[in-house]
Formats: C-alpha cells, sequence, structure tokens
C-alpha cells in the first residue's frame, strides 16, 4: 500500500471520490512473484491502480473487490494453482497467496490521510484485519515502541497486555522497514481469555529512509558502482580523499559527494547517527593508507556489507595489516574481500554488478554451501536449482499469546 501512495495524488479515481478497495498480499507460500505488502486499488467502477501478480489473479481480485464495496466488508480471499482445473484462477507459478480486501472509508482506512501522510520518508501502516477492524499510521516506525504508543492504544484498545504482546512482535518489522503479519490470541488465565474472545490479526507495512552505500575511491569502479547503487535504490556517497580525483564531473550523479579521508569521514557518520545496520560500504581505494584505517573503522561498526577491492595478495596483506591493528580474526570474517561475486568480471561495469551481486547475495543469504538444492559453491544458475525461485521467509506468522 505505501507504494501506492505516490500515485493516490493524480489517481482520477481517487481525486474524484469515488469509492474504492484495497487488495493487499497479507500471506504467501511457494514461489510468488510479489512481496508481501503489495497492493491494488480498485475503484467502485473498475479501475485499478497497482498489481499483484503481473495478471495472474487481478481478474478475481477485482471481482471480489468489488463485491466487497457492494457489502461494505472485507473479506480474505485465497489463490493457488490448480493442476486438475486449467480454468481456475491461480498463480501458474505454483505459489499461494492469501489476499486482504477492505473498502475505503470502512474499518478507519482512510486514502486522504494515508495521502497526507505520504510525503514523508519513514511510514508505517498498520491495519487489524480481524473483525474489529481500524488502521493506525505511523509516522516514525524507526522510533516505535509500545510505551506511551497512543497509535496501538486507538487501534487495540488500550488493553497494556495487548499491547506489549503486539509491540513484541511490531517492533522488528517496524524498525528494518519491512512488512508482515502479527497473530495474537488470547491466554488461558487472562482478561482476554473468554472462549468468546476473537485472535487479533494485525498487518504492518513500513517504510524507513533508502539505505546508504558510501563508496569509497573516485576511480573507475566508483564510477561504475555508483549508478548501480542508485538502481537498487541506495542513497549513494563517493568519498575520497583527492580532490583532483573527488572533483571529477562523473560523479556528480552521487546524493553525496565529499572530499575527506575514508576513515575520518566514516567514523564522524557513525558518531552523527547516521549510518545504521542496513550501511553498504565499498572500499575500491585499493591503497593501503587509505584502506587499513576505513576497514578498522568499518569492521567496528554494525553494518549490513563491508568490501574491499583488491588482488589476492593485496587481501593477504591486508588481512595481516587488520590483525596487526588489534581487530580480532572473527571480526575479519564479515570482511568481503576481495570484493564481488566470482562472475568472471573485467571491466568496471562487469565489477560493480559482481559487487552488487554480493550485496543482494549478503542481504539474503542461503543454507550452508552443498546443501540442496544449492550448488557446492552456494549461489548458481537458478537453472540449476531444484527449489522456489523466490525464497519467501514468513514475517511475524506465528499466533502469540497475550499475557
Amino acid at each position: 500500500m505505501l507504494d501506492l501512495m505516490p500515485s493516490l495524488g493524480t489517481w482520477r479515481p481517487a481525486v474524484s471520490g469515488q469509492r474504492c478497495a484495497v487488495a493487499t498480499i497479507v500471506a504467501s507460500g511457494g514461489s510468488v512473484p510479489r512481496p508481501l505488502g503489495t497492493s491494488m486499488l480498485v475503484s467502485e467502477r473498475g479501475d485499478v491502480l497497482g498489481s499483484l501478480s503481473g495478471g495472474c489473479v487481478e481478474g478475481a481480485v477485482v471481482e471480489a473487490a468489488l463485491q466487497a464495496m457492494h457489502d461494505g466488508g472485507s473479506r480474505l480471499e485465497s489463490f493457488g494453482y490448480s493442476a486438475e482445473d486449467a480454468f481456475a484462477v491461480g498463480l501458474t507459478c505454483g505459489g499461494e497467496l492469501e489476499v486482504h480486501i477492505q473498502p475505503t472509508g470502512a474499518d478507519g482506512l482512510d486514502l486522504a490521510l494515508l495521502n497526507a501522510a505520504s510525503g514523508g520518508s519513514s511510514l508505517a501502516l498498520i491495519r487489524r484485519l480481524d473483525a474489529a477492524g481500524g488502521a493506525v499510521v505511523v509516522l516514525d516506525p524507526a522510533g516505535f515502541s509500545a510505551a506511551g504508543s497512543r497509535e496501538l492504544s486507538a487501534l487495540l484498545g488500550g488493553d497494556d497486555a495487548v499491547i506489549r504482546a503486539a509491540a513484541a512482535q511490531l517492533e522488528p518489522l517496524l524498525h528494518g522497514g519491512r512488512a508482515g503479519l502479527v497473530r495474537l490470541a488470547p491466554a488461558e488465565g487472562c482478561g482476554g481469555s473468554a472462549p468468546e474472545a476473537e485472535p487479533i490479526t494485525l498487518f504492518v507495512e513500513s517504510r524507513l529512509p533508502a539505505a546508504r552505500m558510501l563508496i569509497f575511491g573516485a576511480n573507475d569502479f566508483g564510477a561504475a558502482l555508483l549508478p548501480a547503487g542508485k538502481l537498487l535504490g541506495y542513497e549513494v556517497t563517493l568519498c575520497d580523499a583527492r580532490p583532483a580525483f573527488s572533483s571529477q564531473g562523473r560523479f556528480l550523479a552521487a546524493d553525496h559527494l565529499v572530499t575527506d579521508w575514508p576513515h575520518r569521514y566514516l567514523a564522524a557518520e557513525a558518531a552523527a547517527g547516521r549510518v545504521d545496520s542496513r550501511t553498504v560500504v565499498c572500499v575500491l581505494t585499493h591503497d593501503p593508507k587509505f584502506d587499513i584505517p576505513l576497514l578498522e573503522t568499518a569492521l567496528d561498526l554494525d553494518l549490513a556489507y563491508v568490501g574491499a577491492m583488491g588482488s589476492r595478495r593485496s587481501h593477504r596483506q591486508r588481512i595481516d595489516g587488520l590483525l596487526d591493528c588489534g581487530i580480532p580474526s572473527e571480526a575479519l570474517e564479515g570482511l568481503h574481500s576481495p570484493i564481488g561475486l566470482d562472475l568472471g568480471a573485467v571491466t568496471p561495469a562487469e565489477v560493480a554488478v559482481s559487487i552488487t551481486a554480493e550485496i543482494l547475495a549478503s542481504r539474503a543469504p542461503r543454507p550452508a554451501s552443498g546443501c540442496a538444492p544449492y550448488p557446492a559453491s552456494g549461489w548458481g544458475s537458478l537453472k540449476d536449482g531444484t527449489g522456489p525461485i523466490h525464497h519467501n521467509t514468513p514475517e511475524q506468522s506465528k499466533v502469540t499469546p497475550w499475557t
């Protein structure tokens, strides 16, 4: 739903005040084309904004959305693949989707509220999918906590036990900018343990500012990696201590262009709270006087990825230098050096692909090397695998009692 917000202000049905329904993927299994939280808006006249599956189930979802607007209530629709019925509505990829359909203006889902809040880079939407309904917008998901949360109090009725149980599952999703399903069931012996007490189901979508990619080294490889990082959605900074290099016009596309000693700049950004566990650091300077102090600083931080360019000989010298600086050997295990996946990359553009591929790989680690269905290297071509193409990890799908 959050991805559709920038379009709400110009989508004719919303502008003209038509009734709409929001269809959102709230659970999935197997290979599915779109992640949790993917939404589609359907107007009362059948206009559509967004897509859930690229065409597999959209027609059926539109019909269900129109029916939901006619009935005035929310509903949950399931879609899978039926080998027995070639004309059944489903996913040819073999996956399964659960789609929650909710009319706007009902159950507290207000498009005007979402549109007004969509200007911020940090935003979360929490919806109740059970019969109670309701929705709230959280403007600072990274700072969310159960203590004093007016949003959860409004959504859950002010019950402290329920709020605590919900917050335990919501906080990692909100702080990580992720989407997920939260289910809460009454616990025996508690105030909500009566047989008629209904489980609470929440769906959360969270958006944080773009993660940062810090490229150190104003050279051909840095120039190639810069647009590749932006293509992946990173806020890209290029830093080099040499003004004659960093001032070149080919680096002007960077979100931030910095002339400073790399280790000094990284330490200052960390002290100011401008790097976090999603930050990616790529060291392309290939010069020990820059690399060693920079890596010494980077490996002491909680970062998503730290990679350094160089030959295997340079790598061995780099490791020796870092050990001499007192970096523990276990910390060096998190260093991607030589940087990049082994794709046979040679040119700067190819090396940029190799680096971004390794960054993606580090964000979604596979099982240990040699575990089926993966090759001994742990990574390979999709044609060589036997498992699902999309490896979905269910987010917060368990039912948790509140106490």
